[in-house]
């Protein structure tokens, strides 16, 4: 059985910044499921943020201009081991993505990102990790 979350349940998202219109194509698959979106510069500000709020999901910009993203998820690994983090690349090579396998990312995502395909990876991870179906259409 599939249920939804609570609506005292806060979800939060975690997700890199950018300077392209990435934070406004996640807010518009967001909002409309009352999920939050918070926004992490660099691996410092992700642990800082996973550190003070209840994050259910990271999706992290392998192509950051001021963080690696491998980098980064392992630096969010040492302590949050299970955290789901999905990774965007602009090269999902198969060195990129042996490395994400080792490091457990849930999936990585080719840039530009097709918004249809990480509603669809979002519900399969939220189905699995969450038994919610938030993100089902």
């Amino acid at each position: 059985m599939v249920v939804n979350f609570s609506k005292l349940e806060e979800v939060n998202f975690l997700a890199s910044g950018a300077n392209w219109g990435w934070p406004e194509a996640l807010r518009d698959l967001f909002q409309p499921r009352g999920v939050n979106l918070l926004m992490a510069e660099n691996a410092g500000e992700f642990v800082n943020i996973i550190e003070q709020r209840r994050i259910h999901t990271t999706i992290v910009d392998m192509d950051s201009e001021k963080s690696n993203g491998l980098v980064t998820i392992k630096i969010i690994r040492m302590d949050y081991p299970l955290l789901p983090c999905i990774l965007l690349t602009s090269a999902a090579g198969e060195s990129m993505l042996s490395k994400a396998l080792r490091l457990d990312v849930f999936s990585v995502i080719e840039k530009p990102v097709d918004m249809n395909i990480l509603r669809q990876q979002l519900n399969k991870l939220f189905i699995k990790k969450y038994n919610s179906d938030l993100f089902a259409e």
